[in-house]
């Protein structure tokens, strides 16, 4: 439960699940300190994988040796596709479900995460956006003049209340680590929470299977926010070193765009941003951000 003077009041927000950090990264049995919803927050994590978050306090100081399970006044917590998440409401009992992730062949692994100057759901905006493709990432993810966004469908699954975008197509030089040529690649985007999404991209390993890449997004603040990449990838090849430069590559280049994005809360009135053909998946996530009652870190319509 929010504080009364907490920075967030959005029940909409608090009774989500929000990542915290990487569970490999973290060392076992020590106070880790860091942000979420304007609040200083602690976890630590045991060897087996099992964690403990708690408002930040003074007996409980970073670096401090500690043993998770003897924690008292915890929040609600889980250890789950590779990170420490947490809630300062209610949340459901799961986040959501990546089903491949526990397929035998995969590496799943943290890329990096990266703290960024903008507010969380500008971020996944970002993420979901094809059309600075070739001029952000030329070279890599796209190329001058293949600048066409190809239609796609966007849908809210009936079901799971999750924002899909499908069909969605791109001429990539580079779409991958592995890529040696451009090739036309598939993308399905899925969000499952205000600040979490998925991509599913034409795998080159496997061509009837796709690779995973999430953002998940710890927004520390309105105007401020922390992304962990997080990848799902069938490729027994290259290094986890040559994937991550690959991808904090990508990651690098998108920075400064974001961050010079005004106003840093993402509008969430239809008219505020004009928008194209292809900021669909855009335009649905705010509409779907509207009706969830989100209003953290964004401006809400009138």
């Amino acid at each position: 439960m929010a504080g009364a003077n907490s920075e967030c009041q959005n029940g909409a927000v608090l009774d989500q699940w929000h990542p915290l950090g990487a569970i490999d990264e973290a060392e076992p049995n020590v106070v880790h300190v860091t942000r979420l919803l304007g609040e200083s927050i602690s976890f630590a994590v045991t060897p087996e994988g099992r964690s403990a978050v708690w408002r930040t306090r003074g007996d409980l100081a970073a670096g401090m040796p500690v043993d998770p399970e003897s924690v008292a006044g915890t929040l609600p917590s889980r250890c789950e596709f590779l990170y420490v998440w947490t809630s300062l409401g209610d949340p459901p009992e799961r986040s959501f479900d990546i089903p491949e992730f526990f397929e035998p062949d995969r590496r799943n692994f943290n890329a990096c995460t990266i703290g960024l100057r903008t507010s969380a759901p500008r971020a996944v905006e970002n993420f979901l956006d094809m059309g600075h493709f070739p001029f952000v990432h030329d070279g890599l993810l796209g190329s001058e003049p293949r600048t066409e966004v190809v239609d796609y469908n966007v849908h809210v699954d009936g079901d799971t209340n999750e924002v899909w975008a499908t069909e969605c197509q791109f001429w990539q030089p580079a779409a991958s680590a592995t890529a040696t040529e451009g090739q036309m690649v598939d993308y399905i985007y899925r969000i499952m929470q205000p600040y979490s999404i998925l991509l599913y991209k034409s795998c080159p390993a496997a061509p009837e299977r796709m690779d995973l890449i999430g953002l998940f997004v710890q927004a520390t603040s309105e105007e401020h926010c922390r992304g962990h990449m997080f990848l799902s990838l069938i490729d027994d090849e290259s290094s986890i070193g040559h994937i991550r430069r690959f991808v904090q590559t990508i990651f690098a280049q998108d920075v400064p765009i974001i961050e010079n994005q005004n106003p840093k809360r993402l509008p969430l009135d239809p008219q505020a941003e004009t928008p194209i053909r292809s900021d669909r998946a855009s335009i649905l996530y705010r509409r779907w951000l509207s009706d969830l009652g989100v209003t953290y870190a964004v401006i809400p319509a009138a």
